[in-house]
Formats: structure tokens, C-alpha cells, sequence
């Protein structure tokens, strides 16, 4: 199954989208796809998408998830992404923290902090925690998770790496976490180890890769991360990139004003966004 959530930020309704793609509503059934909801998105298989209203395709996509707690990102977690930005394969996956002030839909603007010279691009696959995990087994660890999304994890080099201190503030400014457009099920999924990604800026292709590149897979992140504080339902986790960001680049090339990112994973949809300066 896919869910997705619509409408104005900060009052998005879900839906579920049926086998042609449209948007159907699902605000008589569930609030929102996010808390609880996600403990039971099973329930959900017996309804007809038929029988739910249909949502006018010119609405503005959220997030795939909402009331999110914690977002959490994996850092080098690709071998040649780690070669491109001169670094080694880490001994154990990198955490670093995105704040939930930068989750925004799928095709919401990039937007260029203010004095940014660094603003960079990474596609990504996510998943969302469905049921609280905490010193889960590997073998048990899918069985918390409510789906996978695209996430587009945009970063302020210079904030992230030329600045003393961690990583995030050059991980969190406002709409620095375009995730969606849909929530699809694992089931739907299948094999999330062979997943196709790609990213073009402008019209070029600048990253193609796979998660079949991927060091630390989705089971080993999940248990390693409940192995020091509890995951919850709605939990977002970002799981790293491959190489072709803009860091990587020989110079490296960054965004600007006007520049136009698309992205995708296969099974997994599709994102826009337009480059916007922050006044």
C-alpha cells in the first residue's frame, strides 16, 4: 500500500493512493498517517480505494508522515560516497540528528539560507518506524517498520563540516528534509537492498546509484540505533547516500537561486524542488 498526506503545511489530511496513482481520502477512516496510525496500517488493506473520495490533483503534497519525533540520519553509509568525500568506511554507522523543523513535502522549495554559498544535494532512502523498537534483534527489526520514502537530504556544507561542532545545523535548516511523496509498505517494496536512486540538477544526472551499495542495511541500523534509545512510531530514518553530491565535485558545485533538483527511488515516487533564496 501507499499513504500520502495532502494539503495545506501544518493541516495535511491522509489518503491512500490507488493503482492509477490519484489520491484518495482517508479522513473517515484515520486522522493522519502518523502516531498510532502506523501501528496499524494492515487494518487498513480491506478498504476499497474505490469507495474513498478522490483528491484534486493540483493539491499540495506534506510529508508522507506526520507528528514525527525524532529524525534520524546515517552518515558515509555508501563505501564510494565516503571515497568521494575523502573519508573512510566507518567502523560503525555515524548518527547525526536532522531536526523536525526541516521535514517538508516532496516538492516544497529549497530553500538557500541566508549567506549560503554550500547548499548541497543527497538522495536518500528513508524508512519510518511503525512500532516502538528498543534492543530489537536484527532478525526482529523490520517487523518495526510502517514503510519507505524518498528523502532528499539537503546540507550546508560549510555549516556542516567548515563550522566547529556537529554536523546538524548544517543538516537542519527550514525545508531541508523533502520526504515522500508516499509511505509505501514494506510489502509493497520488496527487496529494498536492490533499489535504484537517481538525482539531476537542472536536467543532469548527477547521482545514480543503488542500495545495493548501502554498508550498514536497514535490519542493522534499526537494531543498533534501539541499542541506545527507544525508537518510536513516526521515528524517520534517513539512511545515507551515494556518491554524485555536489561535495564530490572536482571543483564542487553547490545550489543556487532558481536551480530545479529532481529525484527517486524505484517503487518509491518521484520529487521536485525549485531553489529559493532565504531573505
Amino acid at each position: 500500500m501507499k499513504f500520502a498526506r495532502y494539503g495545506e503545511r501544518g493541516a495535511e489530511k491522509p489518503a491512500l493512493v490507488d493503482a492509477n496513482g490519484n489520491l484518495r481520502d482517508l479522513s473517515a477512516h484515520v486522522g493522519d498517517i502518523a502516531g498510532d496510525v502506523l501501528t496499524r496500517l494492515d487494518t487498513l488493506k480491506s478498504i476499497d480505494p474505490e469507495s474513498l473520495p478522490l483528491v484534486d490533483g493540483a493539491q499540495r503534497l506534506g510529508a508522507c508522515v506526520g507528528q514525527t519525533g525524532k529524525f534520524i540520519c546515517i552518515g558515509l553509509n555508501y563505501a564510494d560516497h565516503a571515497a568521494e568525500s575523502g573519508m573512510e568506511v566507518p567502523p560503525e554507522p555515524v548518527i547525526f540528528a536532522k531536526y523536525t523543523s526541516a521535514i517538508c513535502g516532496p516538492n516544497d522549495p529549497i530553500i538557500i539560507p541566508r549567506g549560503s554559498e554550500k547548499t548541497d544535494w543527497e538522495v536518500e532512502l528513508g524508512f519510518v518506524i511503525g512500532k516502538t523498537a528498543k534492543y530489537v534483534s536484527e532478525e526482529n527489526a523490520l517487523d518495526h517498520v510502517a514503510g519507505f520514502c524518498l528523502i532528499n537530504d539537503v546540507s550546508e556544507r560549510a555549516y556542516q563540516i567548515e563550522r566547529a561542532g556537529q554536523w546538524s545545523k548544517g543538516k537542519s535548516s527550514d525545508n531541508f528534509g523533502p520526504t515522500g511523496p508516499w509511505l509505501v509498505t514494506p510489502d509493497e517494496v520488496g527487496d529494498f537492498d536492490k533499489l535504484g536512486m537517481w538525482l539531476d540538477v537542472n536536467g543532469e544526472r548527477v547521482q545514480d546509484g543503488s542500495t545495493a551499495t548501502m554498508v550498514y542495511r536497514v535490519p542493522h541500523l534499526i537494531a543498533y540505533l534501539s541499542q541506545f534509545f527507544t525508537l518510536h512510531p513516526g521515528d524517520i530514518i534517513s539512511t545515507g547516500t551515494p556518491p554524485g553530491v555536489g561535495l564530490g565535485f572536482k571543483p564542487p558545485r553547490y545550489l543556487k537561486e532558481g536551480d530545479v533538483v529532481e529525484l527517486g527511488i524505484d517503487k518509491l515516487g518521484t520529487q521536485r524542488q525549485v531553489c529559493v533564496k532565504d531573505d
